[in-house]
């Protein structure tokens, strides 16, 4: 399966950004007024909404890329609005030195990429690249792979009880939400899209 191409980074992206992490949860009412609540999400998916005051289509603009419409116009008729996907790489998450990923067991050749995120663990949508790999502290330059979209494999196990740590980056695998998108032409050159929605997707 190929990668998802990647989402391109605009000079014109404007203020503000938003970022809507969400659950689903079964509730189940009872006559005498309490509930029963169930998770049906072990971590969340993200809905970003983003605003570009412009983008350059002839070459005008250079300031904010040339042909900047057409990278992001591309991007959403590739992935034919919001069938396909995509890697998004938010700028203020995107990686993590010296993660915990595990305590091996002394069989296990699999650990899964994930990040602390406040006083929780989260499975990390899609990495990306690997920069280093620790055990107790020592480097490993060889000896592991990674499969995507975010698993460690190592070619011989970890011994009983050392620290599998890595330091790493990571996107987020989106859909558009909308099969439509409103690219507006404001002036010779210079476009501009008012709202740009999509959602992260678990792999």
């Amino acid at each position: 399966m190929p990668e998802a191409p990647p989402f391109p980074v605009l000079k014109g992206q404007g203020w503000s950004v938003k970022k809507k992490p969400s659950f689903s949860t079964r509730v189940a009412s009872h006559v005498s007024g309490r509930e029963v609540r169930a998770p049906r999400f072990s971590y969340p998916l993200y809905e970003f909404e983003l605003t570009f005051d412009g983008l350059d289509s002839d070459g005008s603009f250079p300031e904010l890329g040339t042909n900047s419409l057409q990278s992001l116009m591309g991007l959403y008729v590739q992935c034919q609005g919001s069938y396909g996907s995509f890697l998004y790489t938010d700028p203020t998450d995107y990686a993590v030195t010296e993660q915990l990923l595990g305590t091996a067991t002394g069989t296990q050749t699999s650990f899964t990429f994930q990040r602390t995120l406040g006083a929780t663990i989260e499975a990390v949508p899609y990495v990306t690249s690997v920069s280093s790999v620790h055990l107790n502290g020592v480097d490993q330059p060889s000896g592991w792979s990674l499969a995507a979209p975010r698993t460690l494999r190592f070619s011989v196990p970890p011994g009983t009880g050392i620290a599998v740590t890595a330091t790493f980056k990571y996107a987020f695998e989106c859909r558009f939400l909308d099969d439509q998108v409103d690219f507006e032409n404001f002036m010779a050159g210079l476009w501009r899209v008012e709202s740009l929605k999509f959602r992260s997707v678990k792999s």
